[in-house]
């Protein structure tokens, strides 16, 4: 498992005192309340202050003191130690803990590899086989097990060949 989660993007600064605004990939902004570190470029910051507004996550970070700081981290990818994420609740999994899982039937006929997961209202998840891409949505009756620690993933073959795009 990884031992770092990506939790959002820095898009821009926000205002003048070193603000960031910030895309977040949890399933919850409000997951970031929680957060009392973050890592970015590698480098670990103390969450002084975090707000929501508008879908965007707004932090504040020692060490970054004005908007030319904030300036300097645009486009970089923030990340927090796993165990300082919150807890999953019964049946949900980071998207980290799923990539690289072997997506198969339920008699064992090996159908790709996950390359991503696209979150939306639907998830959007990628296989790859034999350098081929095949896009299918995470709907219901579609995915019937996933086994993160096995890494292995059982679709129903029948919706999966209803739904599936192959690239």
């Amino acid at each position: 498992m990884e031992k770092m989660l990506i939790v959002g993007e820095v898009l821009k600064p926000q205002g003048i005192r070193g603000e960031i605004k910030v895309k977040p990939f949890t399933d919850s902004p409000e997951d970031f309340y929680a957060f009392k570190r973050v890592f970015l470029g590698g480098e670990e910051y103390r969450v002084l202050k975090a707000r929501m507004g508008g879908g965007a996550v707004f932090l504040t970070l020692r060490g970054v003191p004005d908007r030319n700081a904030a300036e300097l981290l645009r486009g970089k990818e923030i990340s927090v130690l796993r165990e300082d994420a919150p807890a999953l609740e019964e049946g949900v999994y980071y998207i980290a803990d799923l990539l690289g899982s072997a997506v198969e039937t339920e008699a064992g006929e090996h159908l790709g590899v996950l390359t991503d997961i696209r979150p939306a209202a639907t998830d959007i998840y990628t296989l790859e086989k034999d350098g081929k891409e095949i896009l299918f949505p995470a709907v219901e009756g579609v995915i019937l097990g996933i086994e993160p620690g096995a890494k292995r993933i059982v679709v129903d073959p029948k919706r999966f060949g209803e739904v599936a795009v192959k690239n």
